[in-house]
């Protein structure tokens, strides 16, 4: 399987491999890395994978993307990463063998699930994110010791993906971590759990501004490709293609879960802020899985609701981007949509390049056309908006109703699917976290404390390491500098 980029150029090697584009992130010409072609899953495929567990299944899913890592180790990775031991804060009463259960929450006359919430938070860190990072940890290690190299990952985070990232990379043999965080718009639990960690190689770069701007610094030193070669820079933002295809998995699993048969279609909608998960189904959907749609879910910082209902992407300014309750959508420039518009304009390398570089910077957005615009309809997208009332209100429904506490971000998608419901086609809402990360607004929606892991209780009063830095990528150069020798 070889890669490319979405501008056009994506280096030497001129078509590189999976662990060729592993420890990087974006391409040298500041594109992102999608495959050549998209493998495609046969019927028969599918068929076979219904008896798999979610390590067999994320194997033979990978497998298809990987081609320079031999099977047994790929294998063996896959093993180490995905065990009920690390996958363990499952709700009661679901299995936790599946590491991502369905929850119903509505099911039809004959008992067939209808609606429901394809568990994601039963990681370390409670938060989907630990899918991805839990696996590519584990990827690097292997990679970083077969080539005797080491890396520095410089990292953006609206709250989950610093975790997830610190998380799964501490401790870890050749690499660092320098994540940078939007000072003080995290949640306490979010902060919490990121700066209490006191490992030597996790640096903490709390940045006075938004995440927007955290997530410029990153491709601003991405895109120094001098001082990216010579202090090993790399990547776990989902612009890393490895994140996002980790993040294909559960979109099978989810499948295989809610269908008796092949031929019938599931619909997922998903809580967006940078676009990467909703953009690993868009990769599922590609290789053949029968999704009947994609819905994206934005907060009150809607440019992608923007964007499919009016074909105009519209990146706004840090001032114009929105503090919510569900901080991990506050973005308003969602790096891995070029993904998307990528195979939307045909996969032609040019326009991309020229939409993401030339009239973002010029227009601070740009336009598609009628044409592209139609596209839309037929890789199966829409899309919605919910804000703080709409957050409070589908947070209390879903306790009242189902006696299920959902968080802030999974609020969202519920409260977007409902608006998007087909008859006879099951809908999945992809969970976000667990509610214990945001109990200020739980305590807001239904009035009591959300339950949480007894070995996290008391974390936001553990000490913090932590630096605080202006906007200024050439600030943060110099502390990479200085802590890597």
């Amino acid at each position: 399987m070889k890669y490319l980029s979405t501008r056009g150029h994506a280096g030497q090697p001129a078509n590189p491999e999976f662990c060729d584009i592993l420890l990087g992130g974006l391409a040298p010409d500041g594109g992102l890395y999608l495959p050549e072609t998209y493998p495609q899953v046969t019927r028969a495929e599918l068929d076979a994978w219904r008896s798999l567990s979610y390590a067999e299944l994320a194997f033979v899913i990978l497998s298809k993307f990987i081609t320079d890592i031999p099977a047994a180790d790929l294998k063996a990775i896959c093993d180490k990463t995905y065990t009920a031991e690390v996958y363990r804060h499952v709700r009661a009463g679901d299995d936790a063998r599946d590491i991502t259960p369905v929850h119903w929450l509505e099911k039809d006359a004959e008992g067939r699930g209808r609606f429901g919430l394809l568990e994601l938070s039963n990681g370390p860190t409670l938060a989907f994110k630990d899918m991805a990072m839990q696996l590519l940890g584990n990827l690097f290690e292997y990679v970083l010791a077969k080539r005797g190299e080491t890396i520095n990952i410089l990292g953006a985070t609206s709250g989950d993906t610093g975790s997830a990232a610190e998380y799964a990379m501490r401790g870890k043999q050749g690499v660092r971590v320098f994540m940078l965080s939007p000072h003080g718009r995290m949640s306490p639990f979010q902060q919490a759990q990121m700066f209490s960690l006191q490992d030597p190689n996790i640096f903490n770069i709390a940045v006075e501004g938004v995440f927007d701007d955290c997530q410029d610094i990153v491709k601003a030193v991405s895109n120094d490709l001098a001082f990216k070669q010579r202090h090993h820079i790399g990547t776990v933002n989902s612009i890393n293609w490895a994140r996002l295809l980790a993040q294909v998995v559960y979109y099978f699993a989810g499948y295989i879960q809610a269908t008796e048969s092949n031929t019938q279609k599931v619909s997922f909608t998903v809580p967006s802020g940078n676009f990467g998960n909703i953009c690993a189904g868009h990769v599922a959907r590609m290789m053949g899985l029968p999704i009947g749609r994609l819905v994206a879910a934005t907060n009150e910082n809607d440019v992608l609701d923007e964007f499919f209902r009016t074909g105009h992407y519209r990146v706004r300014s840090s001032r114009e981007t929105f503090e919510t309750s569900s901080p991990s959508m506050d973005i308003s420039k969602a790096s891995n949509f070029e993904r998307f518009v990528f195979d939307l304009v045909g996969r032609d390398a040019r326009r991309t390049a020229e939409l993401f570089g030339p009239a973002l910077a010029r227009d601070g957005g740009f336009r598609v056309s009628p044409q592209e615009f139609a596209r839309i309809a037929e890789f199966g997208f829409t899309s919605g908006k919910s804000v703080h009332a709409d957050r409070l209100a589908t947070i209390r429904d879903t306790w009242r109703r189902h006696g299920t506490m959902i968080d802030t971000h999974t609020a969202d998608g519920l409260k977007v699917a409902r608006e998007h419901r087909r008859p006879g086609v099951p809908m999945l809402v992809l969970e976000t976290a667990l509610p214990a990360k945001f109990a200020d607004t739980i305590r807001e929606a239904v009035g009591i404390e959300p339950p949480r892991p007894a070995a996290l209780d008391g974390i936001e009063a553990l000490p913090r390491r932590f630096q605080v830095m202006p906007v200024d990528a050439e600030q943060v150069k110099r502390y990479i500098v200085a802590h890597t020798g």
